[in-house]
């Protein structure tokens, strides 16, 4: 179906109510154990909210994990959803928002015209952004800029509490470092695991082993 029937259908129909091959884009910033549970909720929920539709046929969906929404060149699986979107295996893309999607200003209007151009829109739920609606390219432009503009302040809130923490000898993250134990939020030698640590380096010091050796 074409984008200009389409949108004449949007004047009348709901867009549940229009027949549509329709998939997702989920996608996770980390590999951690909460974010990938969190990545198979948005699978389980896509799947049961597309099927659930009469009019809708559900299309697999397209999912990145462990990486970084700022930009989309290294996510295997996006690029990969934008030619299968050119060769016309599917019309709608189901996406939770915006930052799931791009938070790069000018990758979400470059993609989503992309997209459009080969008839396909892009529906940005909690963001309640369809890009076959005429106007969509304004409101996607006004709140991508929101989202790139948040994750600046983010990257830069984290920065400061890293130098901060380096300030105040303070350990962020897990105490997962062999030959180290975490005390009150500072890393101290452990003694029963520090003769191999040491051992490691002396070899090394050697010049007679290489690391993948060791």
């Amino acid at each position: 179906m074409d984008i200009y029937t389409i949108r004449q259908k949007l004047r009348t129909t709901r867009l549940s109510d229009i027949p549509l091959r329709v998939t997702f884009y989920a996608r996770v910033s980390t590999d951690s154990d909460e974010q990938l549970n969190s990545l198979d909720n948005q699978i389980g929920y896509y799947r049961d909210y597309i099927t659930r539709n009469p009019a809708w046929t559900f299309i697999d969906g397209y999912i990145d994990e462990g990486l970084s929404g700022m930009t989309t060149r290294k996510r295997d699986n996006f690029q990969r959803m934008v030619q299968d979107a050119k060769d016309d295996k599917f019309d709608l893309i189901l996406t939770k928002e915006i930052t799931r999607f791009a938070r790069n200003t000018l990758d979400s209007i470059r993609y989503t015209r992309e997209l459009l151009s080969a008839g396909v829109g892009v529906f940005f739920q909690n963001d309640n952004i369809n890009t076959f609606d005429e106007d969509s390219e304004l409101r996607l432009t006004i709140m991508s800029g929101i989202a790139q503009d948040e994750l600046r302040k983010l990257s830069s809130r984290v920065r400061f509490g890293h130098q901060q923490a380096i300030k105040n000898n303070v350990v962020l993250g897990n105490s997962r470092i062999f030959g180290y134990r975490k005390d009150s939020r500072r890393l101290v030698i452990d003694e029963n695991e520090a003769p191999m640590v040491r051992e490691l380096f002396e070899l090394y010091d050697t010049d007679h082993y290489r690391m993948k050796q060791i």
